[in-house]
């Protein structure tokens, strides 16, 4: 790296962009959450996504992904946090559950990406023409959705409802630096199709 500090990321293979790495293992386990991602920069362990972004972020500064400007850097921040803790959780919660639960719990998931949406204002990306903080930190919610929305059999994000939404997803699940990142589709259908089982049991 740029700063000579040696860079390992553990993640779990099902979850774009975090490639597993077994002898880091332990480093995960006795980290504060016991969960992976967890970056490891000069061998200290960093965990939490939002938290490593940030770090890559303030280590790296020849490619900044939060913007300058500090009401910007705020606006990001904010969106970054509300996908984290809105979106997520909502889509989630269709995904374990069934029946007419998960009728109303896909009718508030929509709401609650209509609102995100609105965060993109007309743009391609949540940082203009190219991709910043907001979209590296949420644009894996789209392939979520999308595993989501077949197992499932619902609809959470449609070109007709939600257009610039579903628009931006697509843009950037293409890009090649995130597309060469995402496991293949079948064997992500087949591990989730395995927790939502369990999830339902």
């Amino acid at each position: 790296m740029a700063d000579g500090g040696e860079v390992k990321l553990l993640g779990f293979w099902g979850s774009p962009g975090s490639p597993q790495q077994e002898e880091l293992y332990a480093i995960a386990v006795q980290s504060v959450h016991k969960k992976v991602p967890v970056l490891v920069h000069h061998g200290k362990p960093i965990a939490e996504s939002l938290v490593i972004l940030e770090y890559i972020d303030e280590t790296w500064k020849q490619s900044r992904l939060l913007p300058q400007d500090p009401s910007e850097r705020a606006r990001a921040r904010f969106w970054a946090k509300f996908a984290d803790e809105k979106c997520v959780l909502a889509i989630m919660a269709v995904f374990r559950s069934e029946g007419e639960e998960q009728q109303k719990l896909v009718l508030e998931a929509r709401e609650t990406l209509k609102i995100l949406e609105s965060g993109l204002e007309g743009k391609l990306f949540f940082g203009g023409e190219t991709i910043n903080f907001v979209d590296v930190a949420t644009g894996w919610i789209g392939c979520w959705a999308q595993i989501v929305e077949e197992i499932t059999g619902t609809s959470l994000i449609d070109a007709e409802n939600m257009p610039s939404l579903d628009a931006w997803f697509k843009r950037f699940l293409e890009l090649p630096v995130i597309k060469e990142c995402v496991p293949p589709w079948d064997k992500l259908i087949e591990l989730n199709s395995g927790f939502h089982k369990m999830c339902v049991a």
